[in-house]
């Protein structure tokens, strides 16, 4: 069992935790101690247990095995039974999501005491304002309490969320990858505001796979692998190396070797694109940019600031409302996906099994959709399955796909190995264009863990030595800066400016992802 901390009195404790799902076990004989006034950093790799472990602490699950003790509201450390998230947050712990719950017609003060028992049939508006100001002023979490939801940024939405849970009580606040939409400035501010909350006596824990941030934000940091608890160790005395290691059993490089080399030609021209989203609203703004042969642009900015639909637009997804588009010299404009694919194009998608994968369909399938028209694939009306099967197994050597075999169904696969199979196709199908490949890669490394995120790393990079134009967006500015030869920072649908990656620094691109444009 890990021994107690030393140091402030324990919040929250996790003894022996096992859970089991049918064919799956999440999470063995976990012990996991978290006091009051410490921020605990929970890390781990894609299936490590951490989300597993943290739904057990606020009541989605029922562990299997083991229990958990509680130190709230003055009493001292006993066993508890959470049933369900309403038990959770009635004994002090409350968890911000990813993906936040807010209404966006009500106000702040409106969603901060939704659910809330004792507010009354009408409850006093005047006087939940004044109270949720206060928290906001206490707690470093400014926001009008009277101000609309829709009217607010990511960065105020989170603390809205923040403040839901310190309306309730909660003591013990879990924060899920906290940082994940915010800009350097805002993630610094969450920081700070991280900071107040444990200093108030409150126990923090925030799951997050920025190792950056573990070592700046947390007091403490757990490791899970494989389901286990494999180290829980003192932030001072921990490294970025370090905790890659414990995270996926081997050492990690982190600086990329991206070799200083003159670009080609271009190979992708936008002049004032202009589309609107899946609403209808304008979503990108006259946007115009250029990338080369043997370069990354690198595309950065909040999520929902035109990425998306950008990435759409020059793969003929998505039809422009006004600009030009030219590949390769030629106005494409308006011609179908197909027709962009037979130009060169591939597309990294930001959902690998909405959009990337055929999930239920086996990797075969999913190797040869860009290619079961030409030979030696298919010959005629029909599809040769010897030449599937060795296209099949040469992407899943030359990619380290870890797979059972060829015929595993996609989404069996792990995020890092779903993503290194799109990797495969796309790059391939590039290639056999017989043009320079164009590579839009949408938040390639989205979600994966440390292992995962150098191998796509590095294939991204050997493309670019190879000749390719890339377009990579991203909302990690470590990974835009260290990969990128330019970073071009959007801000609603607007192109704020492009910046040379070595002169960039994070402080100047997150104040144009915030909306402040620079020279181009």
């Amino acid at each position: 069992m890990t021994p107690e901390p030393e140091g402030g009195e324990v919040a929250v404790a996790i003894r022996g935790l096992t859970k089991r799902f049918p064919g799956v076990l999440a999470n063995e004989n976990v012990d996991l101690t978290v006091r009051r006034g410490e921020i605990h950093a929970l890390l781990g790799e894609n299936g490590a247990g951490k989300s597993t472990l943290m739904s057990c602490l606020v009541g989605l699950y029922r562990p299997t095995e083991g229990h958990i003790e509680l130190a709230t509201g003055g009493e001292p450390l006993h066993q508890v039974d959470i049933h369900s998230p309403r038990d959770a947050i009635r004994l002090g712990i409350g968890m911000v999501y990813q993906h936040f719950k807010l209404v966006a017609n009500q106000t702040v003060a409106e969603n901060v005491i939704l659910g809330v028992e004792g507010v009354g049939f009408v409850p006093n508006m005047k006087k939940v304002e004044a109270e949720v100001a206060e928290l906001g002023e206490r707690f470093g979490l400014k926001v009008d309490p009277t101000a609309e939801i829709w009217q607010l940024s990511v960065g105020l939405l989170q603390r809205v969320e923040i403040l839901k849970l310190l309306y309730r009580g909660a003591e013990i606040l879990i924060l899920d990858e906290p940082t994940a939409v915010l800009t350097p400035q805002e993630s610094a501010e969450l920081g700070v505001t991280l900071r107040h909350l444990a200093n108030d006596g409150r126990a923090v824990i925030f799951i997050s796979h920025k190792l950056d941030e573990v070592l700046a934000f947390s007091d403490r940091v757990t490791v899970l692998r494989a389901g286990r608890n494999v180290a829980t160790i003192d932030t001072k005395d921990a490294d970025k190396a370090g905790l890659a290691k414990l995270m996926v059993g081997r050492e990690v490089l982190f600086d990329s070797d991206r070799e200083d080399h003159d670009p080609g030609a271009v190979v992708l021209s936008c002049d004032n694109v202009s589309a609107n989203d899946s609403r209808g609203l304008p979503a990108v703004a006259a946007v115009s940019f250029e990338v080369r042969s043997g370069e990354i642009l690198g595309v950065a900015g909040v999520a929902g600031n035109g990425q998306f639909e950008l990435a759409e637009c020059i793969t003929g997804l998505r039809s422009l409302t006004a600009g030009r588009i030219s590949l390769h010299g030629d106005d494409v404009t308006g011609i179908s996906p197909r027709g962009f694919i037979r130009r060169g194009v591939s597309h990294v998608p930001a959902d690998r099994l909405g959009m990337g994968l055929a999930g239920g369909l086996p990797l075969t399938d999913n190797f040869i959709m860009k290619r079961y028209k030409s030979a030696p694939i298919s010959k005629g009306r029909f599809l040769r399955k010897r030449a599937i099967t060795t296209l099949s197994d040469e992407y899943i050597k030359k990619f380290a796909v870890s797979t059972p075999s060829s015929a595993t169904p996609a989404r069996n696969l792990s995020g890092g190995n779903q993503q290194k199979a799109i990797l495969a196709r796309e790059i391939d199908a590039g290639a056999k264009s017989g043009l320079t490949p164009l590579i839009v890669a949408a938040y390639p490394t989205r979600g994966l863990d440390v292992g995962a995120i150098e191998a796509v790393r590095e294939a991204l990079l050997a493309e670019r030595l190879r000749g390719a134009a890339i377009i990579l967006i991203s909302e990690d500015l470590d990974e835009l800066l260290v990969l990128s030869d330019r970073v071009m920072v959007l801000h609603s649908g607007e192109n704020m400016g492009v910046v040379d990656a070595v002169q960039a620094t994070k402080e100047r691109v997150g104040l144009m992802m915030a909306g402040e444009s620079v020279t181009q």
